[in-house]
């Protein structure tokens, strides 16, 4: 079994506007309900914990009759303890990272613990804000042999992503909507 590293969030419109104005909040939707569908048999995921995602995975794990709580590995950060989502009295597998007294450490914190803390295939990256762009370059870091699939058809801050490689881009990641055989060709069938 390996380790699929999940980046995502849906973006929030009082946020930068460059992640809002081109964010497919749908096609975020599908992307990570598709990856998980995919992944989850076969392969763990390993996420941070967003709390537009995390009731999402459960959804997926719930709609396939999947009790296989091994599959999954959520991290959260001893800073939001007061504000952590419903969804994760769900998951008996979660890491619970530092509260370090301000944000931004806080979140640096819990990132380098997952990414420290264990050996990744693959990275995807879906939708998202400013924290896409962060974990990206620093997944880059750890794991830099991993599969990296930033989904620019979910645009926001992957898209940005995406635009941005400097290495030879694959098209599909911008205008394949067809999550399912997306992620078993471009995932599922190379690690």
């Amino acid at each position: 079994m390996k380790n699929i590293f999940l980046s995502a969030s849906i973006p929030l419109p009082e946020r930068h506007p460059k992640y809002y104005d081109t964010a497919d909040i749908i096609a975020i939707r599908e992307a990570v309900i598709s990856l998980v569908t995919v992944v989850l048999p076969h392969h763990r995921i390993i996420w941070g914990g967003h709390p537009s995602i995390t009731p999402l995975i459960y959804y997926v794990m719930q709609k396939m009759n999947l009790t296989i709580q091994e599959h999954v590995k959520l991290y959260q950060s001893d800073f939001f303890k007061d504000k952590f989502p419903e969804d994760n009295n769900k998951f008996q597998n979660i890491i619970f990272t530092e509260n370090m007294g301000e944000l931004p450490s806080s979140i640096q914190r819990m990132r380098e613990r997952m990414f420290s803390e264990n050996e990744f295939a693959a990275g995807i990256f879906i939708g998202g804000m400013d924290g896409i762009e962060v974990e990206y370059n620093m997944f880059r870091e750890y794991h830099p042999n991993a599969i990296l699939l930033p989904i620019a058809s979910t645009g926001a801050a992957t898209k940005i992503v995406y635009e941005n490689l400097k290495e030879p881009k694959n098209e599909r990641l911008l205008k394949d909507y067809g999550y399912m055989s997306l992620f078993q060709k471009l995932l599922i069938d190379k690690i």
